[in-house]
């Protein structure tokens, strides 16, 4: 489900939007590397700071869900998204898809801006992914049909180790995290095939199946380690 086997091209061409999202993260991280004004004032314009959404720069609830504070920042969310988003895209959908990962991550901005005071400031796209937890922690719940056993276990064996790690942090959003995961959730029986059927007979096609090996191989191993190492950027 989560273990990445495509090559680069088969990967641009099957998840476009991850695709995108991902070059968005990587060039604006670049343009902070760049000793030209504009490029700051650019970057600094998408910031999400309470004060001036207070002021009506209402983009601001927008723009901080591709923004990040550094390079190890902007690494273990994109990372986290190449890995946690492909099986949402391609059960869901390109335009389907980028409406939840936006609606989460405006919804964690707007809940932001409510509860934490005037002079926060905030970016990072980490309350969006929260909200494919979400989705996923939906099907778990309450449509099994979408998802098998093995891939239950290991999503609230993630989930549990990204919320406990939201707490255990002081430089998170917890607001967002916990906000954009509710917006998944919230979301997620409004984007979701209603007929299983759809991602069983998609085998071939971009819309893979939720479905992990029966049996674990050294790769795997890897790969749940990397998973796990990557939730625990995600908070950091």
């Amino acid at each position: 489900m989560f273990v990445r086997t495509e090559s680069f091209r088969s990967f641009l061409r099957l998840y476009p939007i991850i695709s995108i999202i991902t070059g968005i993260h990587i060039f604006l991280w670049l343009l902070l590397l760049l000793p030209i004004p504009f490029t700051t004032t650019l970057l600094q314009q998408m910031v999400g700071f309470n004060y001036l959404i207070s002021e009506g720069e209402f983009w601001r609830l927008v723009t901080p869900i591709f923004v990040h504070g550094g390079f190890g920042h902007m690494l273990f969310n994109s990372f986290s998204l190449i890995l946690f988003g492909p099986a949402l895209e391609g059960m869901l959908g390109k335009f389907k898809f980028i409406v939840a990962y936006l609606f989460a991550g405006v919804i964690a901005n707007i809940a932001t801006f409510y509860i934490e005071p005037l002079d926060f400031a905030h970016v990072g796209s980490s309350g969006a992914i929260f909200g494919l937890f979400g989705v996923y922690l939906y099907m778990v719940v309450f449509r099994k049909d979408l998802i098998s056993q093995m891939n239950s276990q290991l999503i609230v064996t993630i989930l549990v180790i990204g919320l406990v790690m939201t707490f255990v942090n002081s430089n998170v959003n917890i607001i967002a995290h916990l906000f954009g995961f509710v917006a998944g959730a919230l979301i997620a029986p409004l984007v979701l095939p209603k007929n299983a059927g759809l991602i069983i007979r998609a085998d071939t096609s971009s819309r893979p199946r939720l479905q992990i090996p029966r049996e674990f191989s050294a790769k795997h191993i890897v790969w749940l380690v990397i998973i796990i190492l990557v939730i625990i950027g995600i908070i950091m």
